[in-house]
Parts: C-alpha cells; sequence; structure tokens
C-alpha cells in the first residue's frame, strides 16, 4: 500500500496530529499540510492528505484543501457533489483514469494504463489540471497518434459532407466543378462515376498490353524507309487511350479546388509522365525532321517510347492494395537502409575474400575485385546467374558463407515491412469504418433533434434548455452526459456537428 493512499482511511493518527476537514464556511475553514481529503471518483473512495497535494498547487484537488472556506459555491465548482456529514468530495469520472492521474503526486509523472483512450485520457488530464508535461514520452507517442486518427477521420466526414452539402451561395460553374471532381475522384458517389473508374483501370491495362505487343517482330511492319514500326492498329488503339488519359486529366484539373496542390500530386506527376512522350513524340515525328537528322529524331523518339511504362504506375489510383504497398514501404525507409548496409558489406568482404581465393587457381574467373562485385551481388540475393563461380575449394565454401549471410541480411527486414503493411490497411479499413460512424451519429442526432417538438420526449429532454442567446450547439452541458465519449473539434468550427467518436475506445 502506497503511502498517502488507501481504498478505505486505515490510517490511525493521534486527535492533535491529524486534522480532518472542518465545516464549509466556518471559522476554521484553513488550509493545512496535514489535512485530510476524501475523494469519491467514479465510486471508488480514495483518501489523500495535504502535504501531497500541496505539492502541484495549481491542480484540482489541491483546491480542495481551501476551497472550504469559499462555501458551498467553491466546493460545487470543483467536485460534482459534497457530503457534509462524511466530508467527501464526489466526482463523476474514469476512476481508472485517476489512478493513473494520481501518481503524477507520487512519481512526478503520469503513465497511462493499457486500454484506456488516450483522448478520453487527456481530457481527464485537463479535468484534473495537471499539464501534459508531466505525461511520459512513451505515452505521448500514443496521444500523437490518436490526435492524427482523429484529424484523418474529421477530414473524411468533413469531405463527405462537403459533397452532400449544396451551398446556395455558389454559383452555376462553382457547382459544375464540384459536381465533376466528385464524378472523376469519388467512384464511390454514383454508379456512372464507378463505371467511368472501372473503363479507366482497363484502359490502364490495354496500353499496357497494348505498349508490349507493339514490340513482338511478328506484329510490327516494314516502313518506306525499311524500318520495323508498329502495326498501325495498335498505335490507333494507343492514340485511343492516350486521347482518353488526356481528356481525364484536363477534366481533373479543371475542376480541382486546389490547382498548384493538384499539380504536384505524386500520382497527377504519374499521369503527365504517362501521357506527355505520346506528343513530344508526335511533335518530334513531324516537325523535328527539319531542325534535326532523321537518325536522331528516331532516336529521341524512341527514348521517349520507354516512358510509356510509366502509365503502369496509374493502376495505383485504382487499388489501395498498391497504395498501402506504397505506404509501408516509406515507413520502412529504415529497415531498407539496414538491408542496403548489411548486403553492401557482404559484398564487399565476399567479393574481396573470393578475389584472393580464386588468384591460386590458373583459370579464374574472378579478374579483380570490382568485377567479383557481380558474382557477390548474384550470390548474396540467391540469383546465380552462373557466368562466375569459384572453383577452389575454399572459394566454394566462402561462396556458401556468402549464400547463407545473404538470406539471413533480406529475410531480416521483412517481418517489420509485413507488419507496416497490415498495420496501415487496418488503420485505413478502421478509419472508414469511424467515418461512417461519425455520419450515423450526427443523421441520428439531427433526426431526434426534428423529432423533439412534436413526437415523444426522451430522457435527454429532461436537460436544462440551451441559452438562447448563445449561438451553435453547447458542448460543455452535452459532454457532461458521458466523461468518457470525445468529439472532433475540427468539424465544429463551420459545421456545428456534435459527433461521439465510440471508436477511439
Amino acid at each position: 500500500m502506497e503511502p498517502g493512499l488507501a481504498s478505505e482511511p486505515t490510517r490511525s493518527m493521534d486527535a492533535s496530529a491529524e486534522q480532518s476537514l472542518p465545516e464549509p464556511g466556518s471559522q476554521d475553514s484553513v488550509a493545512g499540510d496535514d489535512i485530510e481529503i476524501v475523494v469519491n471518483v467514479g465510486g471508488v473512495r480514495q483518501v489523500l492528505y495535504g502535504d501531497l497535494l500541496s505539492q502541484y498547487p495549481e491542480t484540482r484537488l489541491a483546491e480542495l484543501i481551501n476551497c472550504l472556506a469559499g462555501g458551498y459555491d467553491t466546493i460545487f465548482s470543483l467536485c460534482d457533489d459534497y457530503d457534509p456529514g462524511k466530508r467527501e468530495f464526489y466526482f463523476d469520472r474514469d476512476p481508472d483514469a485517476f489512478k493513473c492521474v494520481i501518481e503524477v503526486y507520487y512519481f512526478g509523472e503520469v503513465h497511462m494504463k493499457k486500454g484506456i483512450c488516450p483522448i478520453c485520457f487527456k481530457n481527464e488530464m485537463d479535468f484534473w489540471k495537471v499539464d501534459l508535461k508531466f505525461l511520459d514520452d512513451c505515452c505521448k507517442s500514443h496521444l500523437s497518434e490518436k490526435r492524427e486518427e482523429l484529424e484523418e477521420i474529421a477530414r473524411r466526414v468533413q469531405l463527405i459532407l462537403d459533397d452532400l452539402g449544396v451551398d446556395a451561395a455558389e454559383g452555376r460553374w462553382r457547382r459544375c466543378q464540384k459536381c465533376v471532381w466528385k464524378f472523376l475522384e469519388k467512384p464511390e458517389s454514383s454508379c456512372p462515376a464507378r463505371v467511368v473508374a472501372v473503363l479507366s483501370f482497363l484502359l490502364i491495362l490495354v496500353s499496357s498490353v497494348v505498349m508490349c505487343m507493339g514490340t513482338i517482330p511478328e506484329l510490327q511492319v516494314v516502313d518506306s524507309e525499311g524500318n520495323r514500326v508498329e502495326h498501325p492498329t495498335l498505335e490507333n488503339v494507343e492514340t485511343a487511350c492516350i486521347g482518353w488519359f488526356t481528356l481525364e486529366y484536363l477534366l481533373r484539373l479543371f475542376s480541382s479546388p486546389n490547382k498548384l496542390h493538384f499539380a504536384l500530386s505524386f500520382m497527377n506527376i504519374v499521369d503527365v509522365l504517362a501521357i506527355l512522350p505520346f506528343y513530344v513524340s508526335l511533335t518530334l515525328t513531324h516537325l523535328g525532321a527539319r531542325m534535326m537528322e532523321l537518325t536522331n529524331v528516331q532516336q529521341a523518339v524512341q527514348a521517349l517510347r520507354i516512358m510509356r511504362i510509366a502509365r503502369i504506375f496509374k493502376l495505383a489510383r485504382h487499388s489501395s492494395g498498391l497504395q498501402t504497398l506504397t505506404y509501408a514501404l516509406k515507413r520502412s525507409f529504415k529497415e531498407l537502409g539496414l538491408l542496403l548496409m548489411y548486403l553492401a558489406v557482404g559484398i564487399f568482404v565476399f567479393s574481396a575474400l573470393g578475389y584472393t581465393m580464386e588468384q591460386s587457381h590458373p583459370e579464374t574467373l574472378f579478374k579483380s575485385i570490382p568485377q567479383s562485385f557481380w558474382w557477390a551481388i548474384i550470390t548474396m540475393t540467391t540469383v546465380g546467374y552462373g557466368d562466375i563461380y569459384p572453383k577452389t575449394t575454399l572459394g566454394k565454401l566462402n561462396a556458401a558463407i556468402s549464400f547463407l549471410c545473404g538470406v539471413i541480411a533480406i529475410a531480416l527486414p521483412i517481418h517489420p515491412i509485413i507488419n507496416n503493411f497490415v498495420r496501415y490497411y487496418n488503420k485505413q479499413r478502421v478509419l472508414e469504418t469511424a467515418a461512417k460512424h461519425e455520419l450515423e451519429l450526427m443523421e441520428l442526432n439531427s433526426s431526434s433533434a426534428e423529432s423533439k417538438p412534436g413526437g415523444s420526449r426522451s430522457d435527454l429532454d429532461t436537460l436544462p434548455p440551451e441559452p438562447a442567446a448563445r449561438e451553435g450547439p453547447s458542448w460543455g452541458s452535452r459532454l457532461k452526459l458521458s466523461h468518457s465519449d470525445t468529439f472532433i473539434p475540427l468539424l465544429t468550427e463551420e459545421k456545428h456537428h456534435r459527433t461521439r467518436l465510440q471508436s477511439c475506445k
């Protein structure tokens, strides 16, 4: 049992040494370091002492020491209820969170218990007036992560609300832009939008297949100058696909709310790289021959046609799996860096050893250490083309060791990368579900509010009415219904929707 903390007041002291709380407003209502404070938080009774609480006088519990001198008005400004007979303060708060918060008086820091929502715990710390600087760094990371999730949910809900809402002040041109943007960027908004998204996906596949088939000699034709070129049918198919990609890009650029952000987005840069080579090649073919030699034009066109492989990355726009994989690789830069470092060290060591051990053989294939790098790379990555191989016993032993080390080095970062992939994928599903849940709660709250004047009254109707002079919802009175609930403040600035984030639990 920790000193100063007990479920029941079990510490026995002399009457002269122990000072209990006097009556509110009496002349004996003075502060003392040995005063006994009895609090009841969510049904759990705690006994604290003035010398312990006075370490942090700005906290709510420390203010209880001097609150009796101000009478009942001061008392009820700090707690929910007070029993003069038992001289006990009552708080309708989370007892589990309170047990974590009072650690600051004993250890000077606060640790958040596992299973408590970080946002709810922050609200508890704010209520008890304990500064967040006392929260341990490991717990602050969980709080920051939960804040990011709330911001992401708020952003998704706000986007959905913007799509559903119609602003009468907007002009026809602006409404047209929003409709086009919603039609092209959000396939789930309507059935025609989904059809267009599927058609765009199929055209990406068709254009990629046509690009590959154009390199088959049997499908090529000979032009007037004796050069083999793509079949005209394949060129027509590619032209149609490029026309669709160009129209799609221009419409999305036209309807984008932020043109600069749209142009600098990675996926939109990929779109430009996918369609730009076609027009540059077309320009060089028809106009470049007048300004440069025909051979140089053909070489430039061939180089640009290779850039058409960028259109395969357009599939990431329509595939959440590819987007998740990209995010997992971005979050795994540290693990990938370790992999490259291990391989680089192993390649240098084993190539030098292989070169040294193979010099005694008259028909050695290891002519130099830089040439041995190629052998070490294909050996450690378990490829093994067989163009360079050891012939001595020591060289073969060195090759076996390098092979095993390569397998271990490559397998090490696989687990963190897979974990990042699964974590991000599950997080996206949770955020999507939470956003839908928020919308359902908002719709339920709005429908219940509309049914109050003429329908049956619920238990919430017994609450005191909101002040008429105050605009917008009163968050303080509504949140007092449940201290464990949270709301998304980002949605309260303009839309004034109250939400309860049950998913954070």
